[in-house]
């Protein structure tokens, strides 16, 4: 019995990461992908996708820190979540502003 609960456990400790880990790479991916239409559309100048990508490299340095020792604790996935939550505003704020190429 021990082993099994042993065995439960260990899997759940193995399966968190990787679904934080999808689910935040999809983000990302999704991320990266507003800006790039931003900036073919020219509501993103330059310099302003250039920002927000600098902003995603830092996320996704977080998330690798993350997931670095095979878990990701409750704190450091909401330190990520946040942190995709404020380049998700900036996003749309820089895109959404006067300012066009």
């Amino acid at each position: 019995m021990k082993k099994l609960l042993l065995g439960v456990f260990i899997s759940a400790a193995l399966v968190v990461p990787a679904t934080f880990g999808q689910v935040a790479k999809e983000r990302q991916a999704d991320q990266k992908a507003r800006i790039k239409e931003g900036q073919a559309s020219g509501e993103l100048t330059n310099k302003e996708a250039a920002k927000l990508k600098h902003g995603e490299r830092k996320v996704n340095r977080d998330i690798k820190k993350a997931k670095a020792d095979g878990v990701v604790t409750p704190g450091e996935k909401a330190k990520v979540t946040a942190e995709q939550n404020k380049m998700s505003r900036k996003i749309a704020k820089e895109k959404h502003d006067a300012q066009t190429k």
